[in-house]
């Protein structure tokens, strides 16, 4: 095969001192350049994934060094750390002390060529029971005692994995990092019987508006929503439900009525199940992250209501999040079951509720 000639220029930057980190930022203006249509065609995206390849290599298991964050950590890394945060932002130095506090853990993986700079970073809360809800763990504030009590300690939630680099997208770092930070709390909480995800949904509301849109223009029933959904919606506010549904969820401001939260919980629920479960692209999970941990092995466990009432949580999802829970016994089945066969484990709650909507919509 024809190997560009590239390949080997990148192979001898590598060699040279930064040379590894600047591959990475050349990799994440390739990407970037790619997203706003500035560059397009073959060659573009065969030097994209040269780049890729290569830093797989480089970053493999290996050569990650597993370092854990806490309060006494440097203060530029809690800095790159709390700047990285992509998925729940860092409001002030209080929030970020919280989350590297009691009950909370906080793991990055470094290069062995760059110790203590973090590549990809893991939030955890260790709880009690599956949290269904980020406000009780970003929000809440910590138990005052600076001692943990370890017979409380019986689940670790991961909430929030951030990349700090765009270049090492797709370079398989996430699913090493929870594996590793599993092993590493067994070691410490012998006793921890449960790990779970607390995830985001981005793109639900997205997706949701486009199928009301579609669905508005059909006259008749539309199955999205049952006749006394459909009424209950119309009632609380004025017009028909699946127009007035579009309004309402294209702003955050419903789900400060305790109302239209009640009449829009069941349908919401049920469309939610529907978008993580059914919906499909090559026959994968269309939502990213649905993607990401089911092909780690983990179940679609739980869809929870009203569990991040944050703006981006209400405009993004409509306020749900959705546990993917990991019995470890089982992830590695799983995970084949998923990758080879495209087949998705989920639980009864959420089966009953793509049921539901399977039954309404005669899909």
């Amino acid at each position: 095969a024809l190997v560009p000639r590239y390949r080997s220029l990148f192979h001898h930057i590598s060699k040279m001192e930064g040379g590894v980190r600047f591959l990475v930022r050349l990799r994440a203006d390739l990407l970037e350049a790619q997203a706003l249509k500035l560059v397009e065609g073959p060659h573009v995206r065969e030097m994209n994934g040269v780049l890729k390849n290569m830093l797989s290599e480089w970053f493999s298991s290996g050569f990650l060094n597993l370092e854990r964050v806490t309060w006494h950590s440097p203060c530029e890394v809690l800095q790159r750390i709390s700047e990285a945060e992509a998925v729940h932002p860092v409001k002030t130095w209080m929030d970020m002390k919280r989350r590297v506090g009691p009950y909370r853990r906080c793991y990055f993986f470094s290069h062995c060529s760059t110790p203590g700079e973090p590549l990809i970073v893991l939030h955890v809360a260790l709880t009690s029971e599956i949290s269904s809800s980020i406000q009780t763990i970003i929000v809440k504030e910590c138990p005052p005692s600076e001692t943990e009590e370890r017979n409380k300690i019986t689940t670790a939630i991961f909430y929030s994995l951030s990349l700090t680099q765009q270049g090492l997208q797709g370079v398989e770092l996430g699913a090493f990092l929870i594996k590793r930070v599993v092993k590493e709390l067994q070691k410490e909480f012998p006793a921890l019987g449960a790990f779970s995800s607390l995830s985001p949904i981005p793109g639900f509301t997205k997706w949701l508006l486009g199928l009301l849109k579609s669905k508005a223009k059909e006259h008749g029933r539309s199955g999205l929503l049952t006749d006394s959904e459909s009424q209950e919606i119309a009632e609380l506010t004025g017009g028909p439900a699946l127009e007035t549904l579009q309004t309402l969820l294209s702003s955050s401001e419903w789900a400060q009525s305790e109302q239209l939260a009640r009449a829009l919980q069941a349908p919401l629920m049920r469309l939610c199940a529907w978008y993580l479960y059914g919906e499909k692209h090559r026959g994968y999970a269309l939502n990213p992250v649905a993607h990401f941990h089911l092909q780690n092995g983990a179940v679609l466990w739980r869809i929870n209501w009203l569990a991040d009432v944050s703006l981006k949580g209400v405009t993004g999802a409509c306020g749900l999040m959705v546990n993917y829970r990991y019995f470890l016994e089982d992830t590695a089945a799983n995970s084949t079951a998923y990758l080879g066969s495209k087949s998705i484990k989920a639980s009864e709650q959420v089966l009953s509720l793509v049921a539901q909507f399977q039954k309404n919509s005669k899909l």
